[in-house]
């Protein structure tokens, strides 16, 4: 983000590309695996020219630490939203300090600590999200229990399930 902050329009390119696991190639094509998304439809979704989203892929290649970590980012599925139909449970945690060290550790114990198992745990980066959630899938629901004991821990601000 400090490269482009002159280029405010740039960053909203870089930080759609990332959010998304976006990857560009050596020909400054923007890919999810090997299918290649128009860099219309990516300035229609930041609400930029073709021409930044252009001018971001070319200085993604020209500089080696962003044309290294743009090769090889990566997306993942998110089961947040489909969990309730596969009979998972949703947690997303609130959490006091998201730079906090250890939140991921005392949440999953206190899940562990009731029998449950963990299916995914996605938090999101303080760096890039004003409001970064943890969200956690579960094997099962959780009880009122479970939610009171999360509420107690010193890192968390909020709970939320479904």
């Amino acid at each position: 983000m400090q490269k482009f902050e002159k280029h405010p329009a740039q960053q909203k390119v870089i930080r759609l590309l990332f959010e998304r696991g976006f990857q560009v190639n050596q020909d400054g094509k923007v890919t999810s695996g090997k299918i290649e998304i128009p860099h219309t439809q990516l300035a229609r979704e930041v609400g930029v020219d073709r021409r930044v989203v252009d001018s971001t892929t070319e200085a993604i290649l020209e500089d080696p630490l962003l044309k290294n970590i743009f090769e090889k980012v990566h997306s993942m599925p998110l089961l947040r939203d489909v969990a309730p139909s596969l009979g998972l449970g949703v947690i997303i945690i609130i959490p006091d300090d998201a730079a906090h060290s250890g939140i991921i550790a005392d949440v999953a114990g206190v899940i562990s600590d009731h029998g449950i198992s963990i299916r995914q745990a996605v938090s999101d980066d303080p760096y890039f999200t004003s409001e970064p959630r943890l969200t956690i899938i579960t094997d099962s629901k959780i009880s009122g229990e479970v939610v009171e004991k999360l509420l107690n821990l010193k890192s968390v601000k909020g709970v939320n399930v479904s």
